[in-house]
């Protein structure tokens, strides 16, 4: 496909509408949708300074995955300059930049856009154009620097492509899926935003956080890349501990120290519900050391966890059996000084933050989400306790 046909093929397929680039900001004479873009035009020259000063196997693999998925996506879907020729310019660069024809590729995810196959015929001279180039610059580290070749550049750019995988078949392997956590969308341009992108292809990447659409399902807290370990259950992970002796001292330890910093912010509880509590009740065995004339209350779904909690503790500690929300849990159980709510909450976490069902309320939750009054656990478990005051 040549310049002006991808060109072309853009508008028919993800052109903006006026009143999508009316909320974008002023144009200049260069850029032709915003000037936030001369950032990204920056940051592809700095990534090409980068790979010719100090080329590695991590710059080039972490290079091109950072770039197809901000850079390059961006500039697919909405050139960034009002000049054809400086388009084509540019998709060059980003080719020998990248590794691959940005025609080609554009053409490939305008399909995956329509929810259609990319079809490899007819071939055009764009895809020809720059996929030679890339070969040129092959056939050039070859013969000029062949190691190098061979054991840095493309080991690093068969790397870069596994990322890129990783990334496109994450944000859709349950469907289409934001992530919203600020580090991630303000490194790679709000590309979190994924559902709101497939909603409107043509809206600018500044505007994409103006129209939050996900919930549920649709939203992950983990950035695509890292998405696969939502595949490693949470109560797996806590069966584990029940058939390790050195991992429950460790769990108890971190958890000991969590919790009794963020009690010490407190008067002493008399009655705390654990929301959760079966498998290991680590809670409730800290608990039971810390505040051991408070009344404990496990409330779980699941007799058979009950049955494995009571294993753990001795009759003072009683047991409910029920599913927990913020609205239900006085009714299950009364009312309650203090509330634990687990990281592996069945159900709305936001409820229990938003309504907390006691004056007090402790939230396990993962390491880069912090609430309230904030205690780490373990950064090797990924996750510190929320101290809410209702």
């Amino acid at each position: 496909m040549n310049p002006n046909a991808l060109l072309h093929a853009r508008r028919a397929t993800v052109t903006p509408t006026l009143d999508e680039t009316s909320n974008i900001a002023a144009r200049t004479r260069v850029l032709r949708h915003s000037p936030w873009d001369a950032l990204l035009v920056g940051l592809a020259l700095l990534h090409g300074t980068l790979l010719v000063l100090m080329p590695s196997v991590p710059l080039i693999a972490l290079g091109l995955w950072w770039n197809a998925n901000t850079i390059s996506h961006n500039f697919v879907h909405l050139p960034f300059f009002r000049v054809r020729a400086a388009n084509a310019a540019f998709s060059a660069y980003l080719s020998l930049l990248l590794g691959f024809p940005q025609s080609l590729w554009a053409a490939r995810h305008f399909a995956h856009h329509r929810g259609e196959p990319f079809r490899w015929t007819p071939v055009h001279r764009a895809w020809i154009a720059e996929g030679a180039l890339v070969l040129a610059l092959w056939a050039v580290l070859l013969a000029v620097a062949p190691r190098f070749f061979l054991a840095v550049y493309f080991p690093g750019w068969l790397l870069g492509l596994t990322f890129c995988h990783l990334q496109g078949h994450f944000e859709h392997a349950r469907g289409t899926v934001s992530h919203y956590g600020w580090l991630y969308n303000w490194l790679f341009f709000n590309d979190g935003y994924h559902v709101e992108h497939h909603a409107r292809p043509a809206r600018h990447w500044t505007a994409l956080p103006h129209s939050r659409e996900a919930t549920g399902p649709s939203a992950s807290s983990w950035p695509a890349i890292f998405r696969w370990l939502e595949l490693l259950s949470l109560d797996g992970l806590e069966a584990l501990v029940c058939h390790s002796p050195w991992l429950q001292r460790y769990v108890l330890r971190v958890h000991e120290r969590a919790l009794a910093g963020a009690l010490a912010k407190l008067r002493p509880p008399r009655r705390i519900v654990i929301v959760g509590g079966g498998l290991f009740p680590r809670t409730a065995l800290v608990l039971r050391r810390l505040v051991p004339d408070a009344a404990l209350t496990i409330v779980d779904m699941r007799q058979d966890r009950i049955e494995k909690a009571r294993a753990w503790l001795d009759g003072r500690v009683e047991f409910a059996r029920g599913f927990c929300t913020a609205e239900n849990l006085p009714v299950l159980v009364g009312q309650a000084d203090l509330v634990v709510v687990p990281l592996a909450l069945r159900g709305c976490k936001a409820g229990f933050y938003r309504t907390p069902p006691a004056p007090h309320l402790i939230v396990h939750d993962w390491l880069w989400r912090p609430r309230g009054k904030s205690v780490v656990v373990s950064v090797m478990l990924l996750k510190r306790l929320n101290l809410v005051i209702a």
